[in-house]
């Protein structure tokens, strides 16, 4: 039976102001403050709360049939809560019927992913803390930044735990093939990949409202006949897109809400069913291996970085981010991390590309490409000095040899996770009364807490004649001096 998986991406660009080379050194706040809440309140009326009220209206009228996947970067749900907070509230009331999942991507919707796996690892782990955190919902799906893929990024993810990723169903790689099916990670086989159909889905998000493509006008019918034409064993359809497609890149005039709000019950009356990304990897097995040395993506005809990293201004400037990353990330100063999160953002090298058939064309407060570089190495410039203001050089011997012993721990407590996760379910299969046994472990150590309670008591007591507590102050301020 063919089933259709539909993912939407919620992702909205921080916007930089202007910052000239005499801010460096004076200036630390690198936004502009009116632009960023002007284009998230004017892309939440336009597209979010209708589309998201419609695929709410879809759930409920589709009980247990309509299902879609939905994921939010952390920058955009930063965003959102600021100015914008009923699109929060609208996306929770959707998880709410059950009908959708939520999906892991990296938080700043950046290209950690090809500058810095511990970068990579600690922006995904981040994003779905938040997630967790404000949906209830713990993503076992990931998509990357622009569907970003590799065989190499496919297999940090599943190290990371996840089962299944979304990837594009580029033709440079596929082939002959159909993206029709599911398949599995070169570099991780068990990791399952679904493949975005690229012609479906921009019949949606692109062509929809172009009067002179051959299918306009577009009716849900028609659509669903396509895919119910395409050969039987060809059962997996994966219709990926933003959000803001709908109401956006096609307006609302054009009817769009009303074509998707029919797709449910056409795609009934032809035995098609929708599937949540995490059902459509639960239920299918891999017919193949997808294998993709080179990074893919979803962006432009060539479906390859060129957008980002397409010319040697993109490429110097990705160069000084992430060459910095390894301090950032053993860091504890909050504004810095937020800064590190904002000027990773995609959309900060789209503005320096000077492809002419770019997806990127929008260049936002900049006149050119060359204009944004200045501006956004402008910006990197204060931004680095900030953080040799912590740590002076990634070539110093103690720094170094700080970042080897944090990375090493960190290898430890993720190999340890994994084999007490095994040890659970091992336990789980032997019988019901096993996994009783790690709590009996956990008593005697909730029963200790109330034993230190009468040293505490001792040491007031004798506070006057010891004076423990201003050693104790003495001792901790020069620790903080320190990390400082």
């Amino acid at each position: 039976m063919k089933t259709i998986c539909l993912y939407f991406e919620i992702h909205q660009n921080i916007h930089l102001k202007r910052y000239r080379f005499f801010d460096i050194g004076t200036d630390h706040y690198y936004y502009d403050d009116y632009e960023n809440e002007r284009a998230i309140a004017e892309t939440a009326e336009r597209s979010y709360i209708p589309s998201l009220k419609t695929l709410i209206a879809m759930a409920k009228e589709n009980k247990g049939f309509f299902k879609c996947s939905l994921s939010l970067s952390g920058c955009s749900i930063e965003l959102l809560e600021i100015h914008a907070p009923q699109v929060i509230e609208l996306i929770q009331e959707l998880v709410d019927t059950g009908c959708c999942e939520l999906l892991a991507e990296p938080y700043s919707h950046g290209l950690a992913s090809l500058g810095s796996e511990p970068a990579f690892r600690e922006e995904v782990k981040h994003l779905c803390e938040k997630v967790k955190n404000l949906f209830g919902q713990e993503p076992k799906i990931f998509r990357n930044s622009a569907l970003i893929y590799t065989d190499e990024i496919g297999r940090i993810v599943y190290e990371m735990g996840f089962k299944g990723m979304l990837a594009e169903g580029a033709k440079q790689v596929l082939g002959w093939k159909s993206p029709h099916y599911v398949y599995s990670c070169a570099h991780a086989p068990k990791l399952k990949l679904l493949l975005r159909d690229p012609g479906l889905s921009e019949d949606i998000s692109y062509r929809f409202n172009d009067s002179n493509w051959s299918g306009y006008p577009l009716f849900a019918d028609t659509y669903m006949d396509w895919i119910a034409q395409q050969p039987e064993e060809e059962q997996v359809y994966n219709l990926f897109m933003e959000l803001c497609a709908l109401g956006i890149f096609q307006p609302l005039s054009s009817n769009i809400l009303d074509f998707m709000r029919a797709l449910p019950q056409k795609a009934k009356e032809r035995g098609i069913t929708f599937s949540t990304c995490s059902e459509v990897c639960s239920k299918f097995k891999a017919t193949d291996t997808f294998s993709s040395p080179d990074p893919i993506t979803w962006v432009d005809e060539e479906h390859d970085i060129s957008p980002w990293l397409g010319n040697d201004m993109q490429r110097d400037a990705f160069e000084k981010l992430y060459k910095i990353a390894d301090r950032v990330l053993i860091l504890q100063d909050k504004r810095i991390k937020q800064d590190w999160d904002y000027l990773q953002a995609t959309n900060n090298f789209r503005f320096m590309s000077t492809k002419a058939s770019s997806a990127g064309a929008y260049r936002g407060i900049y006149d050119s490409p060359y204009d944004a570089f200045t501006n956004y190495m402008n910006i990197i410039s204060d931004f680095i000095t900030r953080v040799n203001n912590y740590y002076p050089s990634a070539d110093n011997e103690e720094l170094s040899a700080l970042l080897t012993t944090i990375r090493n721990q960190e290898d430890e407590l993720n190999l340890k996770d994994r084999e007490i996760e095994k040890l659970r379910k091992t336990i789980h299969l032997l019988g019901g009364e096993v996994p009783q046994k790690p709590k009996a472990k956990k008593a005697p150590a909730a029963k200790k807490a109330p034993a230190a309670a009468p040293k505490k008591e001792t040491k007031a007591a004798l506070k006057k004649e010891t004076k423990a507590a201003p050693k104790k102050e003495t001792k901790a301020a020069p620790k903080k001096a320190a990390k400082k």
